[in-house]
């Protein structure tokens, strides 16, 4: 793989990761482009002991481009876009409209004194194309293509981690309108956190409590001892609904062996992710015969604190419960926080499991 750095017209860093090794990198972005925004405001919430980020400067983020004016295709002579080359593999560039930014101005004061402290919310976020097909998708990625994605995400995780700003890495992807997806073209997005997200907090802290071993460890062999709601595995990678799914189509993706991260990730760990990533995604598009929206979240280790609690996986899920049905978060979910699925687990396995590939 030969990994290019450039620069975009405003300064912001793109990184080209090419499959093969004469790939030229020497297109120049040509755009005027204002200079980019500072970095949001993040406000701790004394109640719920959890930061929010408030960025004005994303309302006027692209929203919903035509096809010929999408901002992730490669440039064309009519329209350039955030990718100067006329073709890519995979791409990762700083977001134009980012949540968090390394670019923070003077300290802040508290909004309300003594409760409410407000600061830059330093960081980054990235965006990451996993294809110049405009019309592809994740799961119509071949598996050269997914091992490609797969070392974009550790390198940028192990560069990211590097900074003194940022305390967890987050890659994702967001798939379908019904998620609020804005822009169709396949991608994903990394944020690196300033803090330990409360989501992950939760998880160690369940992790440090557990006294038998390590718990996610223990909740992999406990499920692939049952059996019942594994969707896919090979010897390195277990697929399968957790027996305490939330959604109505949820799937979670472990190594089989405890590792933090997606650097950590041996290379034999890395090839044998994308054949069973790729079983999993065309299993829950088979489901109903059309494209599933989903949430796809890798959870890694944050980046100086409980690495030896925190199991690499990734967690997959879908908002649809059935054709023309989707599952929104109402009162109970939304207000409490206490989910109540459509779905039970074992059937939702069993159905992924009898999909025709």
């Amino acid at each position: 793989m030969k990994r290019t750095v450039t620069h975009l017209a405003d300064g912001r860093e793109l990184i080209y990761f090419d499959e093969r090794d004469d790939a030229s990198r020497d297109a120049v972005d040509q755009r005027e482009l204002p200079p980019p925004p500072p970095a949001s405001e993040m406000r701790h919430d004394p109640v719920l002991d959890e930061w929010v980020a408030i960025a004005t400067h994303r309302q006027t983020r692209t929203y919903k481009p035509p096809s010929d004016e999408c901002p992730l295709c490669p440039s064309t002579p009519r329209w350039p876009s955030e990718i100067p080359a006329p073709e890519y593999d995979v791409v990762v560039f700083e977001n134009r409209f980012p949540s968090f930014s390394h670019r923070v101005g003077p300290a802040q004061d508290d909004v309300l004194p003594g409760l409410v402290p407000a600061r830059g919310a330093a960081g980054r976020c990235e965006v990451v194309c996993f294809t110049s097909d405009h019309n592809a998708s994740f799961s119509s990625l071949s598996k050269d293509r997914v091992r490609t994605v797969v070392e974009a995400w550790a390198d940028r995780t192990a560069d990211l981690a590097t900074r003194d700003d940022v305390e967890q890495v987050f890659c994702f992807e967001n798939r379908g309108e019904e998620i609020g997806v804005t822009l169709s073209h396949p991608h994903g997005q990394i944020y690196a956190y300033p803090f330990v997200t409360p989501r992950t907090r939760r998880m160690l802290d369940s992790a440090r409590r557990y006294a038998r071993g390590n718990l996610f460890a223990d909740v992999l062999a406990a499920e692939q001892a049952d059996g019942r709601r594994i969707v896919a595995e090979n010897g390195l990678w277990t697929a399968f609904v957790p027996a305490t799914a939330r959604w109505p189509f949820e799937i979670h993706l472990y190594p089989r062996r405890q590792t933090p991260d997606i650097p950590s990730l041996t290379s034999a760990e890395r090839d044998a992710f994308g054949p069973l990533y790729l079983e999993v995604l065309r299993r829950l598009d088979g489901m109903f015969g059309l494209p599933m929206p989903y949430i796809a979240a890798w959870h890694q280790a944050p980046v100086r604190v409980d690495r030896d609690l925190a199991y690499l996986h990734l967690q997959l899920f879908s908002t649809r419960r059935a054709p023309g049905k989707l599952k929104y978060l109402a009162g109970s979910e939304s207000g409490m926080g206490v989910f109540v699925n459509d779905v039970r687990p074992e059937e939702a396995a069993e159905m992924l499991r009898e999909v025709r590939l």
